[in-house]
């Protein structure tokens, strides 16, 4: 367990738990441990893979109808709702500079429209548990990376929302937001596959500790507004949210250095960074 959860949790046993992105790595790893802890999970995913250890029914969190359907029918398996966790998301190169086009667009329907459609349809429900609501947001929501602008975008806006449902709800509901860095999933792939690693700027973290950040902020005595999962993530958070302006130098100095040391080298979305950061043509 990390140190960010020695406080007293409430009894997973019989809680009733709503999962988006429940096929993937995060999203499978939380709800197969919330499981087995005794709670009665149900997940969405666009592609359930049919092994999950849990329920997970298909879902696609871009279509109102299919939103509408889909936590129709996890409710009435579930018998209502103790907790939401908003884990499905998608990543992808999209530097700033470049005008937004369907990749930018994707990942906002994912990430913060996706994450509004299921809050909003699960509304009723939680507030009749006073239940909570669990976002699984991104170091990006505070501390932006270069050439990843559409998923630090989509993420800050994704706390943003969480801000605003705490203001309305915060009576019945509890609002948290999780602030992983980066897991070893396909999440990254595409990035990966253009050129645009940020291996360097981002270190990874093992996947059991944003599942015990997770799962503690889902079963919380008190829950907490934002939530780091390690201790370098709320060094990192704290210096985001009181010190941006030195935070922003350290990430521009790390930028130019790895585009110096080549880790751009033949990716055409990066050669406006490697150019004006003197890296290798």
């Amino acid at each position: 367990m990390t140190f960010l959860f020695s406080a007293r949790r409430l009894d997973p046993r019989g809680r009733r738990v709503l999962i988006t992105g429940a096929s993937g790595t995060i999203g499978r790893a939380l709800g197969e441990r919330l499981t087995r802890a005794g709670a009665h999970v149900v997940g969405l995913d666009l592609r359930p893979t049919g092994d999950e250890p849990f329920t997970v029914l298909a879902c696609d969190v871009t279509d109102d109808d299919s939103v509408a359907s889909g936590t129709a029918a996890a409710l009435a398996l579930l018998g209502g709702l103790d907790v939401l966790v908003n884990n499905a998301g998608t990543g992808g190169p999209a530097p700033a500079e470049y005008a937004p086009g369907a990749e930018v667009r994707r990942q906002l329907e994912i990430n913060l429209l996706g994450t509004w459609r299921v809050t909003a349809a699960c509304v009723e429900a939680l507030v009749a548990a006073r239940g909570r609501v669990v976002m699984v947001a991104s170091r990006m929501a505070v501390m932006q990376l270069p050439l990843a602008a559409a998923y630090g975008a989509s993420k800050r806006a994704m706390v943003a929302y969480a801000d605003a449902l705490r203001l309305e709800l915060g009576t019945h509901v509890a609002v948290s937001c999780v602030y992983p860095s980066a897991v070893r999933s396909p999440i990254h792939d595409s990035t990966r596959a253009a050129g645009l690693s940020l291996e360097g700027m981002s270190v990874y973290e093992p996947l059991e500790g944003v599942v015990d950040a997770l799962a503690g902020a889902a079963l919380a005595a008190r829950p907490r507004r934002d939530v780091p999962t390690t201790r370098k993530g709320a060094v990192e958070f704290f210096l985001a949210r009181h010190l941006p302006g030195l935070t922003d130098r350290i990430v521009a100095r790390t930028l130019a250095a790895r585009a110096a040391a080549g880790a751009f080298d033949g990716a055409a979305l990066a050669a406006g960074v490697v150019a004006r950061n003197g890296g290798r043509p």
